[in-house]
């Protein structure tokens, strides 16, 4: 039987409470027992890239105090990929995804139903991977519901884009967004194979735009999506949007997935 992934949190779950505190938030998802975080915001390419490395520096100093490490980082694409590799690093990650395709200059959550433009997006990345790597950078890709629109030949543009990525390109499934879409995360992991590193893990009515709820709870089968992957890196707990304490639903969501053996504190 293989060892649970270890835990790591999207500090989007708790974006609120970080830009009005940064180290109480930090010092708070510590103290739940988080050894990692997974920051977002970095590449953004209508910001300098001074003051991103500014940004970046000032969350590893916060980051130092609370005592947590980094799993990975999410980011747009700017056009000095050097300079986005900075901030990767002075954070301590080696892996950074594409959330969006709109943090990507001249793409939109569109792409996805245009089979040209999804060549492009792909090519894109394929590029901007090739060149991190250099820099010690995996590049990956980050999921919403939007990616498995259908293309005009039927296929879903998820499957296209990845039957078009490089070797380098990784993947990290967000499992509530693909049941969102209708589709099996675990069947979607499976796809995926080893390409697959890393998920989020969140549950609640499969629907755009619900409040999202305690594992267990909503539509999604955590459980067999992580059975479905035993190899992967790291689960990431997220919260979109919740009517509960996002801290308390986070705390709760990784109790649940320690206690049933499906993932393990760092």
């Amino acid at each position: 039987m293989s060892t649970p992934a270890p835990l790591s949190v999207q500090l989007y779950s708790v974006r609120d409470a970080l830009a009005a505190d940064p180290d109480a938030a930090l010092a708070r998802l510590a103290e739940t027992g988080f050894r990692a975080v997974e920051p977002f915001g970095l590449g953004v390419p209508a910001i300098a890239a001074d003051e991103r490395l500014a940004r970046a520096r000032k969350l590893r100093g916060s980051l130092d105090a609370a005592g947590l490490g980094v799993s990975a980082v999410h980011c747009g694409l700017p056009a000095d990929l050097g300079a986005l590799a900075e901030e990767v690093a002075a954070l301590g990650a080696d892996t950074a995804y594409i959330a969006v395709p709109g943090m990507v200059p001249g793409f939109d959550n569109d792409v996805f139903g245009d089979a040209d433009r999804l060549a492009a997006f792909a090519d894109t990345l394929n590029a901007a991977a090739e060149t991190l790597a250099a820099s010690g950078v995996r590049l990956g890709y980050h999921n919403h519901e939007f990616e498995w629109a259908r293309l005009p030949d039927g296929r879903y543009g998820y499957d296209v884009f990845w039957s078009l990525a490089d070797d380098r390109l990784v993947a990290e499934l967000d499992v509530y967004w693909a049941a969102v879409a209708g589709v099996d995360p675990a069947a979607a992991l499976a796809a995926l194979g080893p390409r697959a590193v890393a998920v989020h893990l969140k549950d609640g009515p499969a629907e755009r735009g619900k409040p999202q709820t305690p594992l267990g709870t909503g539509d999604v089968d955590v459980a067999a999506a992580v059975a479905a992957a035993p190899g992967l890196a790291w689960h990431v707990t997220e919260i979109d949007t919740t009517e509960q304490d996002e801290f308390e639903l986070l705390a709760a969501n990784a109790r649940y997935l320690v206690e049933n053996g499906l993932s393990r504190w760092e």
